[in-house]
This record gives C-alpha cells, sequence and structure tokens, in this order.
C-alpha cells in the first residue's frame, strides 16, 4: 500500500497535488510520503514483534538523509555496504550499535572507520576480508563483532541481477569454508566471530526461499552448538518484493508468520535489513512530457527525466507503472495511443517504460513514474552532463525539499582544470 491516490482526476501524495510541486520545484523531481516510509517500517516491526528484531534499513536503497533521520527516530538501525554510508548513517543521528556493515569489497580505511566509530557487526564476506579487520582491529587495540555471511546456496525467483545467495554469485561464504572460520576462531584473537548473516537476493515475492534457506542456517547453527560454539546473532538480510505492476508479494504478516517461528527456536538476536519493502512504494519519479513523436509502428513519448534518473528499467529492464498526473476521460473522441516512455538521454536503452497506454496524451503533461523510492535517486548519475532531480517529502498537507537540483555549476564542482 501507499499514499499516492488520485483525487477529482488528479494524482495526489497524502494531501498534495502532485502537479502543484512539479509546477514549484520543477521536473525531473523525486516525490516521498513520509506516512507511506513510517507505515511499512512499522508494519514490519509489528509483524515481527515476537523475536524483537533490531531492524535495520538497507541505506543503498534510498540514503537521503532526511529520509534515514525519519527512520532513526522510529528506532530503526541502518545497514550500510560503505564507508560513505557510514559517513550518512552516524550524520542522521544512529546509533552506532545499531550499524552493521555488509559489503564484499571493504577496504582497509572503511573498516577502520568502522572499528573506531564503533559498530555492532561487520557482515564479513570472505576469509581475506576476515583477515583483514582482524588486523586492523589489532593495530587499533579492539576487539570487533562480526558475523560470517553464509551463502546458502539457494536460488531465489527474481532477476538474475538481484540474486545474491546462490553458488555464482560474489557474495558470502561457503558453508565448509565458513564451517572451518567458526572452528578456528582463535587464529583471529581481535575477533569476536558471534553470528551469520544471510542475504538471498531482492525483489523476492515468495516465502520458499526464505524459509529454506533459513532452515538450512538453522542446521548449521546446530552443528555449530555441537561444538561448542553457540552464536548470538542470526541476520536474515532482506529482499521482500514489492508492487511494481501484477505482483502478489508477500505481506509483512505472511512473511513474519513463515519464518518467525523458525527464528524463535533459535534463542538468538534477530536482524533484518530491509531496504525496497520500506521505500519502494513510498516515492514516484514525476516527469515532463517534452514531445510526442509519432512515426509509423512506434510512438514515442519523449520526457525530461532519463536513465541517469531511474536506471532499474534500463539496467534490469524493470516494470515501473506510469500514470498520467492529471486523468482524461475517455470519450467515443478519446485518442488512446500506445507509447515508449524514452528520455533525453543518447542512448537507445534511455527508456522508462515500453508499450504504455494513454488517453490524449499531450506536449507538457505531468506523468508519474510509480515505485521509484527504492534504488531511484540513490542510483541516479550525471551521465549526459544531466544534473540531479530535486526530492520533496510530503507530510500530509506539506511539502518541502530534501535535496536540492543540482545546477550545472555542481556537475564540475569536483574538476580541476
Amino acid at each position: 500500500m501507499h499514499d499516492f491516490k488520485y483525487k477529482n482526476s488528479r494524482l495526489y501524495c497524502e494531501s498534495v497535488s502532485i502537479a502543484e510541486l512539479a509546477e514549484k520545484y520543477g521536473t525531473p523531481l523525486y516525490v516521498y510520503s513520509r506516512r507511506t516510509f513510517l507505515d511499512h517500517y512499522r508494519k514490519l516491526r509489528d509483524a515481527f514483534k515476537s523475536v524483537k528484531p533490531l531492524i535495520c534499513y538497507s541505506v543503498k536503497a534510498n540514503s537521503n538523509l532526511s529520509i534515514l533521520k525519519l527512520l532513526v527516530a522510529e528506532g530503526a538501525g541502518l545497514d550500510i555496504v560503505s564507508g560513505g554510508e557510514l559517513f550518512r548513517a552516524l550524520k542522521a543521528g544512529a546509533s552506532p550499535r545499531k550499524i552493521v556493515y555488509a559489503s564484499v569489497g571493504k577496504t582497509a580505511k572503511e573498516i577502520e572507520y568502522a572499528v573506531k566509530s564503533n559498530i555492532l557487526l561487520f557482515n564479513a564476506e570472505s576469509l581475506s576480508e576476515i583477515r583483514m579487520i582482524n588486523n586492523v582491529a589489532g593495530r587499533l587495540g579492539r576487539k570487533q563483532a562480526i558475523a560470517l555471511r553464509v551463502n546458502p546456496n539457494v536460488k531465489a525467483k527474481t532477476h538474475k541481477y538481484i540474486t545474491t545467495g546462490h553458488k555464482q554469485n560474489k557474495f558470502g561464504i561457503d558453508i565448509k569454508t565458513a564451517k572451518n572460520i567458526f572452528l578456528n576462531r582463535k587464529d583471529f584473537a581481535n575477533l569476536d566471530i558471534c553470528g551469520i548473516h544471510i542475504h538471498i537476493g531482492s525483489q523476492i515475492i515468495d516465502a520458499r526461499p526464505f524459509v529454506k534457506a533459513i532452515k538450512k542456517m538453522i542446521g548449521f547453527a546446530a552443528l555449530l552448538k555441537s561444538r561448542g560454539i553457540i552464536l548470538r546473532y542470526f541476520n536474515i538480510g532482506g529482499g521482500l518484493g514489492i508492487i511494481y505492476s501484477g505482483e502478489r508479494p508477500q505481506t509483512a504478516g505472511e512473511y513474519a508468520r513463515a519464518v518467525a517461528p523458525l527464528l524463535k527456536k533459535l534463542k538468538m538476536n534477530v536482524i533484518l535489513e530491509p531496504g525496497r519493502f520500506i521505500a519502494g512504494n513510498a516515492g514516484v519519479l514525476v516527469t515532463k512530457v517534452t514531445y510526442i513523436k509519432e512515426s509509423p509502428g512506434k510512438n514515442f513519448a519523449i520526457v525530461d527525466a532519463a536513465m541517469n534518473d531511474l536506471v532499474r528499467p534500463s539496467l534490469y529492464e524493470a516494470y515501473h507503472e506510469i500514470l498520467p498526473v492529471k486523468t482524461r476521460a475517455y470519450s467515443s473522441t478519446g485518442n488512446i495511443r500506445t507509447y515508449d516512455i524514452v528520455g533525453p538521454v543518447c542512448e537507445s536503452g534511455d527508456f522508462l517504460g515500453k508499450d504504455r497506454k494513454f488517453i490524449n496524451l499531450e506536449e507538457g503533461d505531468y506523468l508519474a513514474v510509480m515505485s521509484a523510492g527504492a534504488y531511484g535517486y540513490s542510483m541516479a548519475g550525471n551521465y549526459n552532463s544531466r544534473p540531479r532531480p530535486a526530492e520533496v517529502l510530503v507530510n500530509g498537507s506539506r511539502a518541502g525539499i530534501i535535496s536540492r537540483r543540482e545546477t550545472y555549476k555542481d556537475l564540475i564542482r569536483q574538476e580541476v582544470s
């Protein structure tokens, strides 16, 4: 569910007209609903209350400081994957003891920053990384807690670019190697190897892959326990899917009913890392039709947003629903036509949607690319020297800028000539 609804043929975010926001702040424009962000976080928190998890919002999904502050104030921890995200997390006021740090390529500098910041856990992804964390912690005179990200070799039904828990993926440690690391944990004098972490992919709409992976880890934890190794943390990652089009993803309650009973038996501290589930349907990308180009066999609506603003359709061929900000009623004289919604970037892959039907679509119309709150602005760039859009957060009947639109001067601010 989300808070983007039509009222009298106009699309609103909560109680604010999106057309008015577009007129005031210009396009392309990211618009977020505060209420949707909080509602989705609370649904997950309430669904899992029986295991009292630490819910670490995945910063990479949407890393705007205002969004992070909003969730931190609600009690969320943060899941980070870089030194830059750690910087953002601390700026947002997150407790270091609610920060977990994943990623396969942490540098010595990033590890030192995190150890000095006193984060809760690293999710370690290789033996080499474990050695690096051990060395850095030793040099700093610290004892650092880590969990091993174990690759359970479970395939999730999702796009091949966002599956992460199969043996052919770069993420995690195979179970045999993980077992040897635990059994030889005394070799790492500066580490407290105290947990396991799994993350099998993203946009997963069915609980079964999660259940399969968790059951594998339950067996693994039992094996370790038989060898005298008692774990304190079990991080089940994120990956919950959302509705982009016709999907029927599990609700937070359905997911919890499937996995919480398994987690309760473990008697460990449970960590969740949701990102898309909280942010995805909390935002839209608003764009304006610059030109209508009709040609034999194909019609195009050329808009002012592009692949640099929202790369998911070009990168994954991901589907985002695209709605008119103001609807037009169909009549006998109505003109329903099919368009590819494309941007101005000089790439054939620059599209936001293909074969979309509209009634009397005109130049100057505003369109809303739905479900753009996750992996939208956070993946945006400056290809073709295009400034990134502004971001606006709506709270009831009020709205305000949370990231200003970049200028041409911003594009060259870092350059030396």
